[in-house]
């Protein structure tokens, strides 16, 4: 009844701690930095292949680096050498490709310094698919394509953002790739010749530029056989 007897005290008000502040502050900062000038989302966009051919394994990428609607570069490198007989080759943000391959090639000179022995593709894959999944809380924005040559002869594997890794004769990755694959399907064959390779993967980025604007400039290859790795430019 209002009005009648004493009144008792409210207790105050307790305040609300977030759950896990640091994954809440690190998904706002990710949305944030996915927004183009004007608040318009935006996906950095690439056209990323690879290719087992026999002997070997090629990885070719073009060299568009975009920003929203803003060519940034037309000289970007998305293919990287990590040891003489494993490369990778990436689609998405620059800074997390160049920072991967970075942190794939040093841990690959640490296995071979404590083992003695150079690392297989496999356990190189695996060792990138463990650092992905370990910053699955604050992701490095990219697909990558891994490629190489050991014991067990070329093998080629793809991860997305979050560590998954499926081995696979031919991958694409990146904005441009349901054409470059569509291309890819229906060119390729077992046991194909280094150069039908080469030709198969330029027609494939070039379909891809034809239609996917944030993909175009060039494109860098990554040869990988058991002579070493080759790198080529091709301006397309």
């Amino acid at each position: 009844m209002d009005g009648y007897g004493p009144q008792l005290p409210q207790s105050p008000s307790i305040p609300q701690i977030p759950l896990m502040p640091q994954i809440q502050d690190q998904s706002q900062r990710q949305e944030q930095g996915q927004q183009a000038p004007g608040g318009y989302p935006w996906i950095p966009g690439a056209t990323t292949v690879g290719v087992v051919f026999e002997g070997g394994v090629l990885l070719a990428a073009e060299k568009r680096i975009t920003y929203g609607y803003l060519i940034m570069s037309k000289g970007g490198k998305k293919v990287f050498k990590v040891t003489n007989q494993i490369g990778v080759a990436c689609a998405g943000l620059a800074g997390d490709m160049q920072i991967l391959a970075r942190e794939m090639e040093a841990q690959t000179n640490l296995y071979s310094m404590e083992v003695g022995r150079p690392i297989s593709v496999r356990s190189a894959s695996k060792l990138l698919a463990n650092v992905l999944f370990n910053r699955r809380y604050a992701p490095l924005i990219t697909q990558t394509i891994v490629g190489g040559l050991d014991e067990e002869g070329p093998s080629l594997y793809v991860l997305d953002v979050l560590g998954s890794l499926i081995p696979d004769k031919y991958a694409a990755v990146g904005s441009g790739t349901e054409i470059a694959m569509g291309v890819i399907e229906d060119g390729y064959k077992e046991n194909i010749s280094l150069q039908e390779a080469k030709d198969l993967v330029t027609r494939a980025i070039k379909a891809a530029i034809a239609r996917d604007a944030t993909s175009g400039d060039g494109a860098d290859f990554l040869i990988i056989t058991k002579d070493g790795i080759t790198e080529e430019t091709l301006k397309l």
